[in-house]
């Protein structure tokens, strides 16, 4: 603004009484309405809103379990929202993940446990829902795979990297201190001992038995039926079905009906799905260069150019 102008308004109109008056309530107002924006949508994410919206109790919630499984507050969260909603009558966990913490699947697979008595729940599975992903299968009353899902790989698994020999190559060499003996277990500047490779085992075997133990007390097998085939082999979704680790063939529709006629819902169910996550600024710039960097190296590796095409 100029500064002529800037002058004119201050001295004519911001010092006038009754535009003072009007200021306040548009400044007072918008104050107002970003508040109760705000509150209206941590009422949402918490799933209030649908607890107090009127309607008949026939709903079907979709519960998303996408990527590595790091972490079990977000979806044990959303999970108990769904559990307390009175109009949510089943819930189906649509799962796409390899895997991931054995804690956080543990968790997720135990909230589930608690929702089965007064929520039915499906679960759902997408391309793949192995390891992990199928330890909070198991929970489920019932598992929909798609033929093609790859699932099973029901196994426990602890790696790492031994870099000594390349430290010792560039003149690098690591100096620990240490509480115990087996506090460095997993260093990767030294080689594993007998002992430790031992203590690892009881480790991973132990974990694996409380896997085997989901799965058969989840799916109404024997515990020798299910080590026959928990050796960390992955399984198709037809050859799950084979084996009894899972109930049915087909997506993510067919779970949702499922779910609903399992609840007694007569009719077609009302389902809540997740709402998507808006990306922010940088994030849109950040996929943005990502997509583009992956476009280029695809172009440099095959050779394929696009181009526009050129007028007659």
């Amino acid at each position: 603004m100029h500064p002529a102008a800037f002058l004119f308004l201050h001295k004519n109109v911001f010092k006038s009484a009754s535009m003072r008056r009007i200021v306040r309530f548009f400044f007072y107002g918008a104050v107002f309405c970003g508040l109760a924006f705000l509150c209206l949508s941590l009422l949402d994410r918490a799933g209030v809103l649908d607890r107090l919206a009127p309607g008949p109790a026939d709903k079907v919630a979709v519960l998303e379990i996408t990527g590595v499984i790091t972490q079990s507050r977000p979806i044990i969260d959303k999970l108990i929202s769904y559990r307390e909603n009175d109009k949510v009558r089943a819930i189906v966990v649509r799962i796409d993940s390899p895997g991931g913490g054995v804690g956080p699947a543990q968790e997720i697979h135990e909230e589930i446990l608690k929702t089965r008595d007064s929520k039915i729940i499906v679960a759902s599975m997408g391309s793949v829902a192995a390891s992990g992903g199928y330890y909070i299968a198991c929970g489920a009353h019932k598992i929909v795979a798609n033929p093609g899902t790859i699932t099973g790989s029901i196994g426990v698994i602890i790696e790492f990297a031994n870099i000594e020999e390349l430290l010792g190559k560039i003149g690098l060499k690591s100096v620990v201190i240490k509480s115990g003996k087996y506090k460095d277990i997993l260093s990767p500047t030294r080689e594993l001992r007998d002992e430790e490779r031992l203590l690892l085992q009881e480790v991973i075997d132990t974990v694996h038995s409380q896997f085997i133990n989901a799965v058969a007390e989840g799916r109404k097998l024997s515990r020798d039926q299910v080590v026959a085939i928990a050796d960390g082999r992955i399984l198709s979704g037809e050859q799950a079905l084979k084996l009894g680790l899972v109930d049915t063939l087909g997506n993510l529709q067919d779970a949702i009906k499922i779910a609903a006629e399992q609840a007694g819902i007569s009719g077609k169910p009302t389902v809540l799905y997740p709402e998507k996550k808006k990306p922010s600024l940088l994030e849109f710039f950040i996929d943005s260069a990502l997509s583009r960097l992956q476009t280029r190296i695809v172009q440099e590796f095959t050779g394929a150019r696009y181009q526009m095409p050129q007028p007659e």
